[in-house]
């Protein structure tokens, strides 16, 4: 049986209690990084056998992996924050463990995606998840049809492009209203809301670091009434 378990994406009170029971019973744990996975467990005192699985390796040991599910280990599968397979290596594996009729559990747990609209005030009726942008090819084509889109759009970013989207939104959709939310959950939380050209004057001011979650409000969406910072320490 394959567990897909979910981790918290910083604070480590928001792991479940079915979470931590799952990690505890199952035979051995997969995971991105077994050095970021080792600092949850050891907070835990869980002890348990790791297996990195991350992009590059991922197809190379899917047979190791769900041969051991079919000879009747548990496995658990968590990638370094969040709920697995959603921007994250693990597909592969959840695809050929069914293939091979075996069974999936889901163990649901926090979403950075889904935490963040949740807060964003923007619409949520109806929105589109992209996850990463491409980072060359395609990536304007890309943007311009998101921009178009008359649903909220959440995008991933890392602090190494976060001023180039802010730029590029700003040059095609400079009016377009936008919310950043970085490093939801730990310390140094933080959630702004405004338009490419406010936020990309606060990061010449403050170095972006951390995790990015972004969101697109819709095409003609107007509802900030002013641009506001939140910062929340946990």
């Amino acid at each position: 049986m394959l567990y897909l378990v979910s981790t918290p994406i910083g604070n480590l009170k928001d792991i479940t209690l079915r979470a931590l029971d799952t990690l505890r019973e199952v035979s051995f744990i997969v995971c991105e990084d077994t050095r970021v996975t080792s600092v949850l467990l050891k907070h835990f005192e869980i002890q348990k056998e790791l297996v990195s699985m991350n992009a590059f390796s991922e197809k190379n040991k899917l047979s190791y992996i769900a041969d051991r599910i079919e000879n009747g280990e548990s496995c658990a599968l968590v990638t370094d924050a969040g709920t697995p397979a959603i921007s994250d290596p693990g597909v592969r594996l959840v695809s050929e463990v069914i293939k091979r009729n075996l069974q999936v559990v889901p163990i649901p747990g926090v979403s950075a995606a889904i935490t963040a609209i949740s807060i964003s005030g923007l619409p949520t009726d109806s929105f589109i998840y992209e996850g990463f942008l491409p980072q060359k090819k395609g990536r304007q084509k890309k943007l311009n049809q998101i921009l178009e889109e008359d649903k909220t759009t959440i995008l991933y970013e890392s602090p190494y492009r976060i001023i180039k989207l802010l730029s590029e939104i700003k040059l095609y959709a400079p009016d377009r209203q936008i919310v950043v939310c970085r490093e939801l959950t730990k310390k140094f939380e933080e959630i702004l809301r405004g338009n490419a050209d406010y936020l990309l004057e606060h990061f010449q001011k403050r170095e972006p670091k951390g995790e990015f979650v972004v969101l697109l409000a819709p095409k003609n969406w107007v509802n900030f009434n002013s641009h506001h910072d939140i910062e929340q320490p946990n």
